[in-house]
C-alpha cells in the first residue's frame, strides 16, 4: 500500500493557501484581504513561507499517514473509515 499522507496534506495547504483564493497576506489595501481573487509578489512569498512552515509541521513533526488499499495492518491504527465494501481508509498520525 502507498503512502498518501504527504500528497493529501500537500494538495490541501496548497489549495487553502493560494493567494487571493480565501485570504491574501499582505493585500493591496489592508494587512489581510479575503476572497479577492488577486495576488502579487509580496503575497506569494509570505504563502510560500507559510505553506513550508505547515509542511515541515504536518510531514515531519505530526507525521500524517493516509494508506488507501484492501490490505491494512490494525496494529497501529488510529481513524478507519469504510469507502466500499472491499477498500478502506486509513489514516495514521503518530508523534
Amino acid at each position: 500500500m502507498a503512502d498518501w499522507g504527504p500528497v493529501f496534506v500537500a494538495v490541501v495547504l496548497f489549495v487553502v493557501l493560494s493567494p487571493g483564493l480565501l485570504v491574501q497576506i499582505p493585500g493591496k489595501n489592508r494587512m489581510a484581504e479575503f476572497g479577492t481573487l488577486h495576488t502579487s509578489g509580496a503575497s506569494i512569498l509570505v504563502h510560500s513561507l507559510i505553506y513550508f512552515a505547515l509542511i515541515s509541521i504536518f510531514l515531519l513533526a505530526v507525521r500524517v499517514h493516509m494508506y488507501i488499499g484492501s490490505l491494512i495492518d490494525l496494529s497501529d491504527l488510529v481513524f478507519l473509515s469504510g469507502i466500499c465494501s472491499n477498500t478502506w481508509l486509513v489514516i495514521i498520525i503518530s508523534y
